[in-house]
C-alpha cells in the first residue's frame, strides 16, 4: 500500500517525480489540516481518502456503499471542512501534475530522443521533408491570421486570489526540487506550508456574482503571467529557426507580421449577458491598455539600465543620435550614452500615451512632458531606430537581448493588447431595426415598415436600400427602449473606441443564431447609424480605384450553431457573398477576408457528440467549396469549450482533424472559462499550448496542401458515406432520450447539480436563456457542466455505441457484406482518417471519466422510482454499448495509449469520488430543506458546502465545462 498523503513518511527514493511532489503537497496539507481543524477531522479525512483508495482497487464492482455509509453519519460543520479537503488536495494534484508536464517536455528537449508531436521542431521538420523552404514559411505567416479568444463563459470555479496562490505553490515546489541546501530546504519547506496555510484560509468561493468588470480583471492577469513573455518568445524562436545563422553576431531581429494576436469577448459579448454594455466595452479595452502600457513602460525602463553603450567606444547612427536629442535629459552622466538618452525620451512619450488613453498616470519613475505616440506603430518606429543603430554597429546581438521582442511584442499588442469582439443575438439586432423603422416613420413601397413583418426576401431588400441612404434613422430628438439605447450605445462606443486604440481593437461583430441573410446585412446597417460605416456602396472613382473612408466598420461575422443552422449555413453565405456591396466590402476593406464562426456547444446540445461533430465537419467542407467560387479566403471561428461535448479536447488534433484546405493561415478558437486557467495560468504551459496552436495551424495548412494539391479529402469521398449513417442513428438516439424520453426532464434537474450551479457566482452570465425549467433553454455550458458532476459527461458520448452497432450489424447499402468486414473498415478509419480518430480519441478521454456507479447514487435524488429506474438503465446500457464498441473500433482498452493520463486519473479519482458522494447527501439535505421552506444561517452553511463539493470535482475532473 502507498504511503498516505497526508502521512508522515518520506517518499522512497524510487518513486516518480509526480509521486513525491504528490505526497509532499499532501502531508504539506496534512499538517495544515491538523493544525486548523484537529486531529477529528484530520482522522476523518484520511479514512474517508484509504475507503476510497481500497475501493478503487480492490472493488472491481466498485461498490460505494462504504463510503456512502461513512459519509452518512458526517455533520454539515465536518462537511465543509471535508470538502475543502479533498477540494484543496485535488488543487494541489493538479500544480504537480502540471510541474510534471513541463518536466516531461524539458527532458524530451534536452535528450532530443524523439522530436515533441506538437512542436514546432517537429512541424518545420514535417515541412522540410515536403520541400517547403523558410522563405515560403516565412511568406505564409504575412497573410496568416491565428488567434486563440479568451471569454468569459462561466465554468471557472476557482477565484484568482486562488489562482495567484497555486503560482506561488508552484514556484516554491520548483525551487524545492532543484538541488537545495539543508538551510534552504528546510526554509521552502516552511515556505511551503506557509502557503498551503495561506490557501486553507483563503475561502474557496465567490459570495457575490461575479461582474463583467471582475471577470475582464481575471482574464487580464494572465497576460502579465503568461501572454506577454511567451508570445514575444515564440516569435524569437520562430524568427530564428527561419533565419538560423552560426554567428552569434550576425543574428536576425527583424521582426515577424503580427500573425499570432489575442482577442477577448470579455466586455463585448451581451448574447444572453444583460451586464454587457457600452460601459463594460470602454472598460474593457481602457483596461487592456493599462496592462500593455504599463508593460511597455517597464521594459522601455529596464533597457534604458541595459543599454548603456558609451558613443566614446562605438559609433551611432544618425537617427538614433537625433532620437537621442530630442530628449530632456540633463544628466552628465548619460551625456555620452546616446541609447539611454532615447529611451529616456521613449518612456516620456509612453508616459504621455497613458496619460492620454485611460486618463492616468502610469509611469514609475520621473519623467518630463512630452508629446504622446499617435498609434503603437510610431512607438515601434523609434524602438527600430534603436535596433537599426546597433545592427549597422555589430551590436544585432545586444538587441537579442531585450529590445527585439519589445518590438515584436509593439506590433502584436499595439495599445490595445488583444481584438475585442462584439457579439449580440440576431433577434436582438432585428428589434432594434424594427423600433427605428416605426420610430422614424419609413416607408417602405408604398407603405409604412412594421420590419418583424416583412418576408426575409423584403427584409433583404430594403436593409440593401437603407445601406445607401444618407439620412440616419435615429433622431436626438426621439426617444428609445432600454434595449435600443443600449444596443446602439455598444456601437457608438466602439466606433470611438477604435479612434482611441486604433482599429485593432475592435474588428468582428459575431451574430449568434444566424439563421438568414438579413440577419447579416441587420448589422450592417445598425453600423451605419453608430457612424462605424459609410452610408452608400463602395464604388470605383473615375482612376479605377476603390474610394477608402477613414472609418470601414466591423467585419460580419455569422454564427452557425444548431444543426439546422449549420446545415443552412452554406446557402446563407453564397447569397452574403453574392451581393456586388458585400463582395466589394469584403475585397477591400477585410482583404480579401470573410470570416464564419462555428458553434461547438449548441450543436451538441441540439444533435448529440456525433452528428454535432460530423454536420460541423460537412459545413466546413460546403463552405470552403463555396469561398472559392467567389475567390474569397475562408477564416473558421471555431466555438470551443473545456468539455469534449463543446468541441473539447487537444487543440493540436483538432486542428489536423479540420477537412484538408480549411485552416489555411486562417484561424480563431476561443479559450473558455477553465480551460483558460489550465493552459495560460503557468508561462512553461502556456508556452507549449501556444507552440502547440501555431504548430497545427502550419501543419494543417501547408502540409496537407502539399499532401492534397485539391483539399479533397480521400477519407471523406471513400468513408463518408459510413459517418453519415452513424450521424443518423447517433442523432436519433440522442434525440430520443433527450428531447422524446417522457420525464427525462425532470430525470436531469432531479439527478444533476443543475440548479444549484447557478448559485456558484462563477459568471456574470445567466445560466438559461429563459427562466424556465426547460432543456431547450438552458445554455450549453451547464448542460455539460451538470452531467459533468455526476460522472455521466453524456454530451461528450451518449448514441455513439448504438450508431456503431447498428452499423457493424445492419451495415447499409455501399458497405461491406460481412459483419467482419465492415468492422475493420471502421478500424483502419480510427487508424488513418484524423477526422474520425480525434473523434474517437476525445469519446475516450471522456468515458475514461464516466463512473456508472457514482451516477447511480445521483440518480437516488429522483424521487420517482419508476422514473429513475427506467432512465438511468437507459443511460448505462447505452455507456456500456459505447464502451464495448471503442474497444471494438479502437483495438485498445480505454487510454491504453496513454498511460500517463490513466495513471493520474486513477490517483484523481480516489479523491473526487468522497467530493461526489458528499456532494449528493448535501444535495438531498439542501432539497429537502428547500421544500420545507426553511432559509436559516444552517441551510446557508449546508449550500456553502454543497458548492465547495462543486468547486472541487470541478478542479478534479479539469475541464468539464
Amino acid at each position: 500500500m502507498r504511503p498516505s498523503p497526508y502521512s508522515e513518511t518520506t517518499p522512497t527514493t524510487n518513486s516518480s517525480f509526480l509521486r513525491d511532489d504528490i505526497r509532499q503537497l499532501g502531508r504539506t496539507l496534512g499538517h495544515v489540516i491538523r493544525e486548523y481543524e484537529g486531529e477529528s477531522i484530520f482522522l476523518l479525512v484520511e479514512t474517508l481518502r484509504r475507503t476510497a483508495v481500497q475501493l478503487r482497487r480492490d472493488d472491481p464492482a466498485h461498490n460505494n456503499n462504504a463510503l456512502a455509509e461513512i459519509i452518512r453519519n458526517i455533520s454539515l460543520k465536518e462537511s465543509a471542512s471535508v470538502a475543502r479537503a479533498f477540494g484543496y488536495f485535488l488543487q494541489l494534484s493538479n500544480i504537480a501534475e502540471d510541474r510534471d508536464t513541463n518536466r516531461y517536455r524539458r527532458t524530451q528537449q534536452l535528450h532530443q530522443a524523439e522530436t515533441a508531436k506538437g512542436s514546432l521542431t517537429a512541424v518545420f521538420a514535417k515541412l522540410a521533408q515536403q520541400g517547403i523552404s523558410h522563405e515560403q514559411i516565412e511568406k505564409f505567416l504575412q497573410q496568416s491570421c491565428i488567434t486563440p479568444v479568451l471569454t468569459a463563459h462561466p465554468t471557472e470555479v476557482q477565484r484568482k486570489s486562488t489562482l495567484d496562490l497555486h503560482q506561488e505553490i508552484a514556484q516554491c515546489l520548483a525551487h524545492l526540487n532543484a538541488n537545495a541546501t539543508p538551510a534552504e530546504y528546510h526554509g521552502l519547506i516552511a515556505k511551503l506550508t506557509g502557503l498551503v496555510a495561506t490557501l486553507w484560509q483563503t475561502r474557496m468561493l465567490r459570495w457575490q456574482k461575479l461582474t463583467v468588470v471582475d471577470e475582464i480583471d481575471n482574464a487580464l492577469g494572465y497576460y502579465n503571467r503568461t501572454f506577454l513573455s511567451v508570445i514575444p518568445s515564440l516569435y524569437k524562436d520562430i524568427r530564428q529557426t527561419l533565419n538560423p545563422s552560426d554567428n552569434p553576431f550576425h543574428v536576425n531581429n527583424q521582426p515577424l507580421p503580427p500573425f499570432l494576436t489575442m482577442g477577448s469577448w470579455i466586455g463585448g459579448d451581451r448574447d444572453g449577458n444583460p451586464n454587457v454594455d457600452a460601459f463594460t466595452l470602454e472598460q474593457a479595452l481602457t483596461k487592456q491598455c493599462t496592462v500593455i502600457l504599463r508593460h511597455y513602460l517597464n521594459e522601455v525602463h529596464e533597457l534604458g539600465k541595459a543599454l548603456s553603450l558609451s558613443a566614446s567606444l562605438g559609433p551611432a547612427g544618425k537617427p538614433l543620435l537625433n532620437l537621442a536629442h530630442q530628449s530632456r535629459d540633463t544628466s552628465d552622466h548619460r551625456a555620452d550614452e546616446p541609447y539611454r538618452r532615447a529611451l529616456i525620451h521613449i518612456y516620456a512619450r509612453l508616459a504621455a500615451t497613458a496619460e492620454t488613453l485611460v486618463g492616468q498616470p502610469l509611469a514609475q519613475r520621473p519623467t518630463y512632458c512630452a508629446a504622446p505616440y499617435e498609434d503603437a506603430e510610431t512607438f515601434g518606429n523609434d524602438l527600430s531606430v534603436l535596433a537599426k543603430s546597433l545592427e549597422q554597429h555589430h551590436g544585432a546581438v545586444i538587441a537579442h537581448l531585450r529590445l527585439a521582442e519589445l518590438i515584436q511584442a509593439s506590433r502584436i499588442f499595439g495599445f490595445h493588447l488583444a481584438s475585442v469582439d462584439l457579439r449580440q443575438s440576431s433577434d436582438v439586432h432585428e428589434r432594434v431595426l424594427d423600433e427605428l423603422f416605426s420610430r422614424a416613420k419609413v416607408s417602405w413601397r408604398g407603405n409604412p415598415v412594421h420590419y418583424t413583418e416583412l418576408s426575409e426576401d423584403e427584409k433583404t431588400a430594403l436593409l440593401l436600400h437603407e445601406l445607401n441612404e444618407v439620412r440616419p434613422l435615429t433622431s436626438p430628438w426621439l426617444s428609445y427602449s432600454d434595449e435600443t439605447t443600449k444596443e446602439l450605445g455598444v456601437l457608438q462606443m466602439a466606433a470611438q473606441c477604435r479612434k482611441k486604440f486604433g482599429k485593432p481593437a475592435i474588428q468582428q461583430a459575431i451574430i449568434s443564431h444566424t439563421e438568414t441573410l438579413s440577419d447579416l446585412l441587420e448589422v450592417l446597417v445598425l453600423q451605419k447609424e453608430a457612424g462605424l460605416v459609410p452610408p452608400g456602396q463602395i464604388k470605383p472613382s473615375r482612376s479605377g480605384k476603390q474610394q477608402q473612408h477613414a472609418e470601414n466598420g466591423l467585419m460580419i461575422v455569422p454564427l452557425f450553431e444548431t444543426i439546422p443552422d449549420l446545415e443552412r449555413a452554406p446557402e446563407i453565405m453564397s447569397s452574403w457573398l453574392s451581393l456586388p456591396h458585400i463582395a466589394a466590402r469584403i475585397k477591400h476593406t477585410h482583404r480579401g477576408v470573410q470570416e464564419v464562426m462555428l458553434g461547438y456547444s449548441d450543436s451538441n446540445k441540439d444533435g448529440g457528440y456525433l452528428t454535432s461533430n460530423w454536420t460541423l465537419y460537412l459545413t466546413e467542407r460546403k463552405l470552403l467549396s463555396l469561398f472559392k467560387e467567389h475567390g474569397v479566403r475562408l477564416r473558421l471561428f471555431h466555438g470551443r469549450g473545456g468539455s469534449v461535448g463543446r468541441g473539447g479536447g487537444s487543440t493540436y488534433d483538432a486542428i489536423l482533424a479540420q477537412p484538408p484546405g480549411t485552416v489555411n493561415g486562417q484561424i480563431r478558437l476561443t479559450e473558455q472559462g477553465e480551460v483558460i486557467q489550465g493552459k495560460y495560468k503557468d508561462a512553461h504551459v502556456g508556452r507549449w499550448h501556444m507552440e502547440n496552436f501555431v504548430a497545427a495551424s502550419l501543419e494543417a495548412s501547408l502540409l496537407n496542401q502539399t499532401l492534397n494539391q485539391d483539399d479533397e479529402d480521400p477519407h471523406m469521398d471513400q468513408l463518408g458515406y459510413v459517418v453519415a449513417m452513424l450521424s443518423e442513428h447517433a442523432q436519433t438516439t440522442y434525440r430520443e432520450l433527450v428531447y422524446r424520453t417522457p420525464g427525462f426532464q425532470d430525470y436531469f434537474f432531479a439527478s444533476t447539480p443543475v440548479g444549484e450551479i447557478a448559485g456558484l457566482n462563477i459568471g456574470s452570465r445567466p445560466a438559461s436563456r429563459k427562466a424556465s425549467q426547460r432543456i431547450e433553454d438552458l445554455r450549453a455550458i451547464p448542460w455539460s457542466f451538470a452531467w459533468a458532476q455526476c460522472r455521466v459527461m453524456l454530451p461528450g458520448w451518449y448514441g455513439v455505441g448504438t450508431a456503431l452497432n447498428h452499423y457493424l450489424e445492419q451495415g447499409c447499402k455501399h458497405s461491406p457484406r460481412t459483419q467482419s468486414a465492415r468492422l475493420k473498415q471502421l478500424q483502419k478509419m480510427a487508424k488513418e482518417w484524423p477526422f474520425f480518430r480525434a473523434l474517437m480519441s476525445n469519446m475516450e478521454q471522456v468515458l475514461a471519466k464516466v463512473d456508472m456507479g457514482i451516477a447511480h447514487e445521483y440518480a437516488g435524488l429522483v424521487n420517482d422510482p419508476e422514473l429513475r429506474t427506467r432512465i438511468y438503465s437507459q443511460i448505462k446500457k447505452e455507456f456500456e454499448l459505447t464502451c464495448t464498441l471503442f474497444t471494438q473500433v479502437c483495438q485498445r482498452q480505454l487510454l491504453a495509449e496513454d498511460p500517463i493520463l490513466r495513471d493520474a486519473l486513477a490517483e484523481r479519482f480516489a479523491y473526487i469520488d468522497p467530493l461526489n458522494h458528499l456532494q449528493v447527501a448535501l444535495l438531498k439535505r439542501h432539497r429537502a430543506t428547500r421544500q420545507r421552506g426553511n432559509k436559516n444561517s444552517v441551510e446557508s452553511s449546508a449550500q456553502r458546502s454543497l458548492h465547495m463539493t462543486i468547486n472541487g470535482v470541478a478542479a478534479g475532473l479539469r475541464n468539464t465545462g
